[in-house]
């Protein structure tokens, strides 16, 4: 079996076998993680760390170097189970959180921010120094701090795009396992490609609106995908995906992406596709 394959396979048996134990879980462990969604309906969000525990075991199947896709997976996993838990859900945006410090308070998406912005720089420097002492890159020039900057912004912007995606049943999932797919192509992000696409397999509990992956799943799937673009786009490329991830955190500030989804017809379709309307 191919390093892709393994980690693929693994991946998805293990979404499916966490997500079957969600619904043997005490309901005194399963309460905190129940809400309340956008139709009204009481969902679970165990749907993230059960996201984010089948994706370390789909990386960690998968062939060395390991600690940059497992740090881009679990911190930014642990921070959003944090916010899930004890975060202010009257508290959103950017702009909500940083105008709560300016107040002088620190909500837990203040220290979400802080931390998915230094995992994403040490993740990308892990990733640079992995490249630069790669045989089959000896000779290709040394990756720079200007490289490992934008692929910082990749990482972290990618994570905080996908948590905003997160607002109706499949939306963010679609995202990352599409994007996952393209991503098995470039045979350097393959391996991390696989572990995204096999967590598909929790999408039919997200599409029926009974779980959903909260920030712990959307900010860990969110890394994972922003390290695999890393990993499988040119430095241009890169580039790019920054300015496009940044472009649109910005814009969500003002503009609400659901809106403009419903608004449009092609999204709307694929934006419905799998689950109730």
């Amino acid at each position: 079996m191919s390093d892709v394959a393994r980690t693929l396979v693994i991946a998805l048996v293990t979404a499916r076998g966490l997500t079957e134990l969600t619904r043997v879980l005490p309901q005194a462990l399963r309460r905190p993680w129940e809400r309340t969604n956008h139709a009204g309906r009481t969902v679970t969000l165990l749907e993230g760390p059960t996201a984010v525990g089948a994706t370390l075991a789909g990386v960690l199947a998968g062939p060395a170097p390991r600690g940059a896709a497992v740090l881009a997976v679990l911190v930014p996993g642990v921070l959003g189970g944090l916010d899930d838990l004890v975060g202010d859900p009257t508290t959103k945006g950017l702009r909500g959180h940083l105008g709560a410090l300016r107040s002088g308070r620190v909500t837990t998406g203040v220290l979400k921010i802080g931390g998915l912005g230094g995992v994403a720089v040490v993740t990308a420097l892990m990733e640079m120094a992995s490249v630069a002492t790669a045989p089959e890159t000896k000779g290709a020039g040394t990756p720079s701090l200007r490289h490992a900057a934008v692929d910082s912004v990749v990482i972290a912007g990618t994570a905080n795009l996908v948590n905003l995606l997160d607002l109706r049943p499949g939306r963010a999932l679609k995202v990352t396992t599409a994007a996952g797919f393209a991503l098995l192509l470039p045979a350097h992000s393959r391996p991390v490609a696989g572990a995204l696409v096999g967590v598909a397999a929790v999408l039919p509990e997200d599409l029926a609106g009974e779980s959903m992956l909260g920030d712990c799943g959307a900010n860990a799937l969110g890394a994972l995908l922003g390290l695999a673009l890393v990993r499988g786009l040119t430095p241009g490329g890169r580039l790019t995906a920054a300015a496009i991830v940044t472009g649109l955190t910005l814009v969500s500030e003002r503009v609400s992406f659901t809106r403009v989804i419903e608004s449009t017809p092609v999204l709307r379709e694929i934006d419905a596709w799998g689950r109730d309307r």
